[in-house]
């Protein structure tokens, strides 16, 4: 079982979906991020090199869903996944989840959401 570091309920404002309405005028997004790696040697030596920093994570997913545009959360949520592999070479695998509690649902719901699970 690997360790873990967890952001959750990071808020986004984005311009994802398939509507256009959706682009034009955009929504709040919730991510959920759930890195596994181990941290046996951060625990030992208290030191930031031997993690991962989540500041920069957080970055990483707010460039993505600020500043980037997709129709589907799928894509989004791959996007994340791949990105942070990529560049936080520790993390072994990762779940991504892509809140969308206003999605336009013609329906009482309270939230729509995609998990993605990414691993080396």
């Amino acid at each position: 079982m690997m360790d873990r570091i967890c952001l959750k309920g990071m808020a986004f404002y984005g311009r994802h979906g398939v509507m256009t309405e959706e682009n034009r005028l955009g929504q709040r997004f919730y991510i959920d991020v759930d890195l596994q790696l181990s941290l046996t040697r951060a625990s030992e030596t208290d030191a930031l090199e031997n993690t991962v920093n989540y500041g920069e994570v957080y970055e990483c997913v707010r460039a993505l869903a600020e500043g980037e545009r997709y129709a589907l959360l799928e894509k989004l949520a791959g996007e994340i996944g791949r990105r942070i592999l990529r560049d936080f070479p520790p993390v072994e695998s990762l779940s991504v989840t892509v809140h969308k509690p206003s999605a336009p649902i013609p329906g009482i719901l309270e939230d729509v959401s995609v998990t993605v699970e990414t691993k080396r």
